[in-house]
């Protein structure tokens, strides 16, 4: 099982390094590992099984000590009445952000990070909307992405750990709980 890197771990802090395409068989390996590892945190039965394991959307190749820029996301999308249920599901290399909306949103129930133990109360301001490209090893192809909402929250978080950023480093410590005239709450 994939040991995932903590806070006060310095390569959590350092800029990832972008990945030659096509991918090594190693960092393949890695990525679908790390996919593997974030299904697993959302299965109820793993967790009680495991019970240092928290549940997890999304997860960034330094959070298991790589600074490579990779990324994977999986979760369960809203169940829509009388249709099947979808899932997103990405696992992604040298992701970039090319387009993000002027507008800003926010998770009400503020951020989490398999990283970070202790809580961070407060709002996390970001682009409401975005488009992101990058390599995608589980459709085996440069991808653009269209992101909005909880969507587009999720991938700029994992982004920004790539970039060296934890999601309470965008918490305004004076009032954490302000809340941006025009922005969304998701």
């Amino acid at each position: 099982m994939l040991k995932i890197t903590k806070d006060n771990a310095t390569s959590l802090r350092g800029k990832s390094k972008p990945l030659a395409l096509p991918l090594e068989e190693k960092w393949k390996t890695l990525l679908l590992s790390m996919l593997d590892y974030l299904r697993l945190t959302q299965d109820e039965k793993f967790r009680e099984a495991h019970p240092s394991v928290r549940e997890g959307v999304g997860l960034a190749a330094p959070q298991v000590g790589k600074n490579v820029r990779m990324l994977v996301i999986s979760y369960d999308n809203p169940v829509e009445e009388g249709k099947e249920p979808t899932k997103t599901e990405y696992a992604l290399v040298n992701p970039k952000i090319v387009f993000a909306s002027p507008n800003l949103a926010y998770l009400r129930g503020g951020e989490g990070c398999l990283s970070v133990d202790k809580p961070h109360e407060g709002y996390v301001y970001r682009h409401e909307s975005i488009k992101v490209e990058a390599y995608d090893l589980l459709k085996d192809q440069n991808v653009t992405i269209q992101a909005q909402g909880f969507d587009a929250i999720v991938l700029q978080h994992e982004i920004d750990h790539l970039e060296g950023i934890l999601f309470y480093d965008r918490i305004d410590k004076a009032d954490p709980f302000k809340v941006l005239p025009g922005s969304t709450a998701v």
